[in-house]
Formats: structure tokens, C-alpha cells, sequence
């Protein structure tokens, strides 16, 4: 039998829209809106290989540049793929890298008929999560403290054992402060809290505020707190040498050496890491394992089936991010997966617990009478 090849690569586009959601105040953040409708566009990748195996991921496509390399590859080459890509796309979107890695751990999975979580290593099947929130907004939604402190009680009492504030951005940093601290009055004996102001707070010294309030009502971690873009090692070393609060950073930089570089230079507490920006499942791997290393848990960007695999395959971390999730917005995501698996505010366990897939690959089959059906478009590379 010959070497098996990449023979094709598909991207599939098909539309779904949030209702009762739109933009704040500078449009890159998703707000509650009432009876606004915000439409979204998400991609399939699909690769196709000689053993009439499919590898697919729910991402971002796969530009032509990366999708010509890939044909005529050995799909089991994940490192060389790995590095190949990391390699040629030095001065542009790394973050392409994921989806064809994931694809090809799906594909993997489907060759060996085991879930991805087993072929990297196993350690649990269920994981506990922690309900994200949506920005905060000025529309009767997520508006007041008091809004997101009963937000907090409502998934306190769905299950949830921890909750994160993304708060509103723009807001009098005297409002993050009672953010902070009405939430943590709420539920603080009964949580773990967190906020993560996404690098939006003017300055060091509004995030050195909001780091004290955080002391005082005890949160497990503080993220990304100010407009350095959460890239600024010596920043943040000063931060953590002035809070008890740890920070979570290195969301915003790429890969493993960038990740080592934090960590060993003192400017992360808790080590951030993602499918989306760190490579796929093959780089995300390394930076937990290299975090790991330094004796740091490791903490997944986001949900999705990619991290419920990786999170079940390693010890140094502690929960699946469920989110985003808003008091008032039902459905945010496309129902292409069973409601288990679809990270809206209800899909846990009485635990707050998520489920890990247990199929071979990423484990879930598709809808794909759904995808068909709200299809926008499709690009073939053969």
C-alpha cells in the first residue's frame, strides 16, 4: 500500500444568527441588544486524505497558500505540518495553523477509532467549567453590578463552580470596582471568580484597582487586565508583585518559546493557552506540557470540542470555559452539535461539569442537514 496523501481540502461557510445581540461601543465586543440580530458566519474544514478518511474542524478556513502546501502530504505528519506552517506563516496569521491540525487529529483518531483525549495521554472524562459572560452592555441587560451579581447566583445555582466577568470596557474604572465586589459579596463563598477586562482598562494603575478590589474579594484569577494587549512581561511581573490576586496571561502571544519566555521571566501566574492561537492541538500540547514543566497549571481560551479533548488529557488545569453566556440571550451558537456538547448556559451537569466525546476523533458527528441547509458558500482545493 502506498504512503496515504492529502488529497483535498474543503472550507464550507454557512451562516447562523444570535437574536437579542449586537456591538458596544466600539464594535469589536458582543453585547446584549433587545430585539437586535447580529448575523455570524462559521466555516467547516475538511480534510480529505487517499485512505478515504476525512479529517474536519469548526473553525476558521484554511487560506490557499496553506491549503496548497497541504496536498500531497502525509496527514500523520502533524509535527512536520506543524512546524512547516508555524514556519511560513512568520509574518502573517499563525492562527491558521489550528484548523488543519485539529482536522488531522480528527482524522487520526478515525484511523486508530479512539477519541483524541485517549491518543494524547487520558487523564479524565468529565470536566468542570466555568460560565463566561458576555461584555458587560447598557441596554438592560449585563448593565449594573447588581445585574452580573445575579447572573452569578443563577449559574451558582445551575451548577457552575466558577464564574468570569467580562466587564464593560469603556466604564468609569469605579464601576469595575463594584463589579468586583458585588459579585464576590454575592456568591464569593460558594464560586471561584474571575475577571478578564479582554486588555481594555486605559492604564497599569486601573488595572493595579481592579487587582485590589479582586484581593479583597478573594477571585482566582485576574486576566488580560489593560491596553498593553496582555503582551508586557515586565508589566505584569510588576503587577503580580503588588496583588495577591494571580494573573492569567499569554492569551494574546503565540506558541511555545513565547509562552516559555513569559513564564520563566516571572509575567503569568496561571499560563493561557488555545487551540485557535497556539497551533492547533499540537502546539496548544506543547505550551501545557511546557507550563507543566515549570509546575503552572495551564488554563484553555474558549470552548469547543478541541479543548474538551486536551483539557481531558492533562492534570495541570482546572476548567473548560463555557461561554459566552448572557442571562437573556438563549441560543448563541450553531446547533450543529447535540445539546451536550453546545456550550450554552443550561448544556451542564448538575456538577457543572461537561462531558468529554467519547467517539473516535473529535468524537461528534456534525449536523450536516443543518450546515446544508444555512450553507453561504464553499472553496475546493484539490
Amino acid at each position: 500500500m502506498s504512503d496515504p496523501k492529502i488529497t483535498k481540502i474543503e472550507n464550507i461557510h454557512f451562516a447562523h444568527q444570535i437574536e437579542n445581540m449586537g456591538t458596544d461601543y466600539n464594535g469589536f465586543n458582543q453585547v446584549y441588544q433587545k430585539g437586535a440580530t447580529l448575523p455570524m458566519t462559521n466555516c467547516v474544514v475538511r480534510v480529505h486524505t487517499s485512505m478515504g478518511i476525512t479529517g474536519e474542524c469548526l473553525g476558521r478556513p484554511l487560506p490557499e497558500n496553506v491549503a496548497r502546501y497541504l496536498l500531497g502530504r502525509d496527514p500523520f505528519a502533524r509535527e512536520r505540518i506543524y512546524n512547516d506552517i508555524k514556519r511560513g506563516l512568520r509574518h502573517s496569521a499563525r492562527t491558521d495553523i489550528c484548523a488543519v491540525d485539529v482536522a488531522l487529529w480528527d482524522f487520526a483518531g478515525k484511523v486508530y477509532d479512539a477519541p483524541i483525549w485517549q491518543l494524547l495521554g487520558g487523564w479524565r472524562k468529565t470536566i468542570p467549567a466555568y460560565a463566561s459572560t458576555y461584555h458587560g452592555d447598557e441596554n438592560g441587560g449585563l448593565s449594573t453590578p447588581e445585574a452580573f451579581a445575579d447572573f452569578a447566583e443563577q449559574c451558582a445555582e445551575i451548577g457552575y463552580p466558577a464564574f468570569k466577568i467580562h466587564g464593560w470596557g469603556n466604564a468609569p474604572i469605579a464601576r469595575e470596582v463594584a463589579n468586583v465586589l458585588a459579585v464576590g459579596k454575592r456568591v464569593g463563598h460558594r464560586m471561584d471568580l474571575m475577571i478578564d477586562p479582554a486588555c481594555e482598562y486605559e492604564t497599569w494603575a486601573d488595572a493595579l484597582r481592579v487587582g485590589r478590589a479582586c484581593d479583597e474579594a478573594g477571585y482566582f484569577w485576574l486576566e488580560d487586565p489593560y491596553q498593553d494587549g496582555g503582551v508586557s512581561i515586565f508589566a505584569h511581573k510588576k503587577l503580580r508583585e503588588l496583588l495577591k490576586t494571580p494573573l492569567l496571561q499569554t492569551e494574546h502571544i503565540f506558541g511555545l518559546e513565547q509562552h516559555v519566555d513569559f513564564i520563566a521571566h516571572g509575567g503569568t501566574d496561571f499560563v493561557r493557552v488555545g487551540t485557535f492561537e497556539d497551533g492547533g492541538i499540537t502546539g496548544a500540547m506543547k505550551v501545557a506540557h511546557a507550563a507543566e514543566g515549570f509546575g503552572l497549571d495551564c488554563e484553555f481560551h474558549g470552548g469547543g470540542l478541541a479543548h474538551r479533548h486536551c483539557i481531558a488529557a492533562i492534570r495541570n488545569t482546572n476548567y473548560y470555559e463555557l461561554g459566552l453566556l448572557h442571562p437573556l440571550v438563549k441560543n448563541t451558537k450553531p446547533p450543529v452539535y447535540p445539546p451536550e456538547f453546545t456550550d450554552e448556559l443550561e448544556n451542564v451537569d448538575a456538577q457543572g461539569h461537561v462531558p468529554v466525546p467519547q467517539g473516535p476523533g473529535l468524537g461528534v458527528e456534525m449536523d450536516w442537514d443543518y450546515i446544508e441547509g444555512h450553507k453561504c458558500g464553499e472553496t475546493v482545493f484539490d
